[in-house]
């Protein structure tokens, strides 16, 4: 079986790199090379910074892309545009049995529209997530691209009932579990090794017990347009964070377009820059440093007093870990991590931040409890239907 993995973005690199390993693992205990499951990994550059993805891609263990569209930076439909021409010629030369998407960015829908109309099946894994808001470019990508797909692969039975609301078979429905979380799981031992903490300066000695010996601090994520690109809603979250980081502070890994609207928004000032200045975060305040791997980030998470971030991803992290997240955004296609996780919606209200903030440093953060199938075996379970479906039932 020939099996085309598309990735595009960095949040996609995280899904996919625990599907090559179930991949490689079947394989290896099948005899029969009938069933052997060639897969070409196909990275878009949809995210174009090549260097970065090369180091996630190094951090997760995936190998090297086997074709590298390289289509670059441009408007939503440009972007998708050049995906789909690009890909067509490929699937047309590789002819594939299956192609494989994963999550909500323009590679997702590109791959699967591009698929769908060469009459290749379609898989989309992590699917029926909704915010139910369609000013998200996220949310047309995953309603499109569940519409078009013959293989469903649900993180979740909210989910599940949001493709069956919508008319999807359920023949076509696979509730498989979180396949983020296999990442997660399997990079934790690697983690609790980086010298991400020493480097900051947040690690006070050895012991067992590795958050008794940190210094408290609260973690920051923030990049979404309605959060950045509004002078006024940015300035909200900004009197937020400079009220909480007097009491603990605050490490902005700050993506570059984020970086740049502070500059035009005269921002920057309320933030040290720990590129410039080299000193370990020792005193409560802002501290900006540059894009971290995802070793690094996931050892700085789950040692964080608090999350405070707009990505999807990490409020599924913040849940397996039992963090308390504070999501910048007045929606959320994860409704399970509020439902029964850490996770605590409070958009870019100053007033609703600082109040959850204050929660959390007062001993009083939000607790919960990660679904069943959130057990980092989702890559196998997706493995074993695509097998059961295309390989033994064809």
């Amino acid at each position: 079986m020939k099996v085309i993995l598309v990735v595009g973005a960095r949040p996609n690199f995280m899904k996919i790199a625990p599907l090559c390993r179930a991949i490689r693992k079947r394989n290896q205990s099948i005899h029969d090379n009938r069933y052997i499951i060639h897969n070409i990994l196909v990275h878009t550059g949809q995210h174009y910074d090549y260097e970065m993805s090369k180091i996630f891609f190094e951090d997760l263990e995936l190998p090297e892309p086997d074709i590298y569209l390289g289509v670059g930076s441009g408007t939503h439909a440009e972007q998708t545009g050049r995906i789909m021409i690009e890909l067509e010629k490929m699937l047309l030369k590789e002819k594939p049995d299956l192609l494989v998407v994963v999550g909500d960015v323009n590679s997702t829908l590109a791959g699967a529209l591009t698929a769908v109309k060469l009459h290749i099946p379609v898989a989309h894994v992590e699917a029926g997530l909704r915010s139910f808001d369609r000013t998200m470019p996220e949310e047309i990508n995953r309603l499109l691209t569940d519409a078009i797909s013959d293989y469903l692969f649900t993180p979740s039975p909210d989910a599940n009932e949001n493709l069956k609301k919508e008319g999807i078979e359920d023949k076509k429905i696979f509730l498989v579990g979180n396949i983020m979380i296999d990442s997660l799981l399997s990079n934790m031992e690697k983690v609790k090794k980086s010298g991400t903490l020493k480097k900051f300066g947040l690690k006070k000695e050895q012991s067992i017990d590795d958050r008794q010996q940190t210094t408290d601090y609260a973690l920051l994520t923030l990049h979404r347009p309605t959060n950045v690109d509004d002078k006024d809603a940015f300035g909200r979250i900004i009197n937020a964070l400079i009220k909480i980081s007097q009491h603990v502070p605050i490490i902005f890994p700050v993506h570059p377009r984020t970086k740049k609207q502070m500059q035009v928004f005269g921002f920057q000032h309320y933030f040290v820059d720990l590129k410039k200045d080299t000193s370990s975060i020792i005193n409560n305040g802002l501290y900006l440093t540059d894009p971290l791997s995802y070793s690094e980030f996931l050892n700085l998470m789950a040692h964080a007093k608090m999350i405070l971030t707009d990505s999807g991803g990490i409020q599924e992290e913040t849940t397996v870990l039992d963090i308390p997240c504070l999501t910048l955004r007045e929606n959320t296609e994860w409704p399970i991590t509020i439902t029964q996780g850490t996770n605590v919606l409070v958009g870019n209200d100053t007033q609703k931040i600082e109040n959850e903030a204050f929660k959390v440093l007062n001993g009083k953060g939000k607790k919960g409890n990660c679904s069943e199938l959130w057990d980092g075996k989702a890559s196998d379970r997706i493995i074993e239907v695509l097998l059961e479906q295309l390989v033994f039932k064809g």
